[in-house]
């Protein structure tokens, strides 16, 4: 019988991981960073349903549209469905080296609950719109509710959710038609106020008022975050995005229908923010449904995108140098999204040096891009160094200091 004390298995070595994984959590970051700082854009008007403010360039336009369809409300069911496939590969490296389901089932439960506090204290120290908690708390929950449950029981309560998704979004329709509209204004002033406040007390204290709305709205009622990460776990059980080869047609059939039913669904929010479509100001709020109904499968799409690109670079003697570094990039992904609120909030933010009033969409696309290609510098860095990335370090410790002999191998892990 597995026991408790047997040697907790260590980072998995480089030659072990496989590419897609790693190079999705890498481009994800950028794709977190176009996403987060336009709520650094502080002093300017809130518009319905969008935090992109209004005015500006044709190229501020042109940036505002390519994020609507291709960024916003797409980036974090991403995150979730990679959140989830980690959680299964963890309890997959640890059940092989002899420890019972129940025990490692118990350590990601704390792990969950560590990133939880992880989640706050990013919240009260740089950034309102956390993900961290979220992802913490509802891996906590799922964990305990899913992780031993038969694949047809995680695809069933998928189903559900994405069901309930849609009810959702028509159930919006006609409220719009009925020109009903719910306060969304109050939600995306409160979000905005973390980062326009220059008092830097008050500023956390408009952080953490706003933060556990999107623990709760965006990590469980919204219900995008657990229905992907329960995909995630189901993904994780075949080793689709490690062996992408085997589920080549899979794959493909995702990334195709995913992204398309993605960008065809940010096609009209786009349309109206820019004043194409003409849609009354309250009724804006059916587009915060539809924008979320379809970010579930882009998300789930790029994830695809990624898994055929970590096919096609997992055929090569030795990927590039772009690919290596991004790759390193992912398996850091924790500290590396740390880092960009570090690099941002502080200079951006009205309570550091403010810069934020001076930007518009496109020169903020182009600070994210900067502060996205710093992270992958330095997570190459430590990759030629064989160094974990400290959030990396730190979380693992915690989770592992009671109970746990580790098994120390100088090697990388993202997780």
């Amino acid at each position: 019988m597995a026991t408790r004390s047997a040697p907790i298995r260590g980072p998995v070595r480089n030659g072990e991981r496989a590419l897609a994984p790693d190079l999705a959590r890498g481009f994800m970051l950028l794709l977190i960073a176009v996403a987060n700082t336009p709520w650094y854009l502080w002093g300017r008007e809130i518009r319905a349903t969008t935090i992109h403010p209004p005015g500006g360039s044709a190229l501020d336009r042109v940036v505002q549209v390519v994020a609507i369809v291709g960024v916003d409300f797409r980036v974090y069911p991403m995150f979730a469905f990679l959140f989830g496939y980690g959680m299964v590969q963890l309890l997959s490296r640890q059940r092989a080296a002899g420890h019972s389901e129940s025990a490692v089932s118990a350590l990601l439960r704390r792990r969950s609950l560590w990133l939880f506090l992880f989640g706050f204290v990013h919240a009260a120290l740089l950034w309102q719109g956390d993900i961290l908690g979220a992802y913490g708390l509802t891996g906590f929950l799922l964990s305990w509710l899913f992780l031993r449950r038969r694949d047809r029981t995680l695809l069933v309560w998928a189903a559900i959710g994405t069901g309930i998704l849609i009810l959702e979004t028509l159930l919006s329709v006609v409220g719009a038609c009925l020109e009903s509209s719910p306060e969304i204004f109050g939600y995306l002033s409160l979000g905005a106020a973390g980062s326009a406040e220059g008092d830097p007390l008050a500023a956390a204290s408009g952080r953490l008022a706003f933060w556990p709305m999107v623990v709760v709205g965006q990590g469980l009622l919204g219900l995008v975050v657990p229905v992907a990460i329960v995909l995630g776990f189901w993904a994780a059980r075949r080793r689709i995005l490690e062996q992408p080869g085997e589920h080549l047609p899979l794959l493909r059939r995702v990334a195709a229908v995913g992204i398309a039913v993605g960008w065809l669904g940010g096609l009209p929010h786009a349309a109206a923010v820019m004043g194409v479509l003409r849609v009354p100001e309250e009724s804006m709020f059916v587009f915060e449904m539809s924008q979320t109904v379809t970010g579930l499968p882009a998300g789930l799409g790029y994830a695809a995108a990624f898994g055929l690109a970590g096919h096609r670079l997992g055929r090569r003697r030795r990927p590039g140098l772009a690919s290596a570094a991004v790759v390193a990039l992912g398996r850091r992904s924790l500290s590396a999204y740390l880092a960009q609120s570090l690099l941002c909030a502080p200079v951006l933010a009205a309570w550091g040096l403010g810069v934020g009033a001076h930007l518009h969409s496109a020169s903020v696309a182009g600070y994210a891009l900067g502060v996205w290609l710093i992270t992958v510098v330095v997570a190459y860095g430590l990759e030629r160094r064989g160094m974990r990335g400290p959030a990396e370090v730190l979380l693992r410790r915690l989770t592992y200091r009671t109970g746990w002999k580790i098994e120390d191998r100088r090697a990388v892990s993202g997780g």
